[in-house]
């Protein structure tokens, strides 16, 4: 997608892979509360924050004038990689809840910033018709 799109719209659809897959692993703690020996699970995003070991390096701008404005960072991060994480203590139906609500609230707001930017598409197609 990204010969038609910017990077945007890639780390949005990321994000909303994983948080629907981190809402089947939430509801599956949650069905599975009562079974003996169960240990809740949750889904860890592996590149928030930091970058991966294995990824290419950034590339590097450089101002050849002084009014030039300063290069921004730019990586190569796969959006959306996760891994699955088995908690040592049992899960509890009021934190999986807590959770999953959060997990929900995060997934609409990737949405609404996918579907603003889609907004924004349209409205710069439409301005120069």
């Amino acid at each position: 997608m990204l010969s038609l799109f910017n990077k945007t719209v890639d780390i949005l659809s990321g994000m909303l892979n994983y948080r629907e897959k981190r809402h089947q692993v939430i509801l599956s703690n949650v069905a599975n509360l009562d079974v003996p020996g169960y240990h809740a699970a949750d889904l860890i995003l592996k590149n928030a924050g930091s970058r991966r070991k294995d990824a290419p390096p950034a590339f590097r701008l450089a101002t050849t004038h002084g009014r030039h404005i300063a290069p921004k960072r730019v990586g190569m991060e796969a959006a959306g990689e996760c891994e699955l994480s088995v908690r040592e203590e049992k899960g509890s139906l009021d934190r999986e809840m807590a959770t999953l609500s959060e997990n929900h609230l995060m997934y609409n707001a990737t949405i609404e910033m996918l579907a603003r930017k889609f907004r924004g598409l349209n409205t710069v197609l439409k301005e120069t018709k």
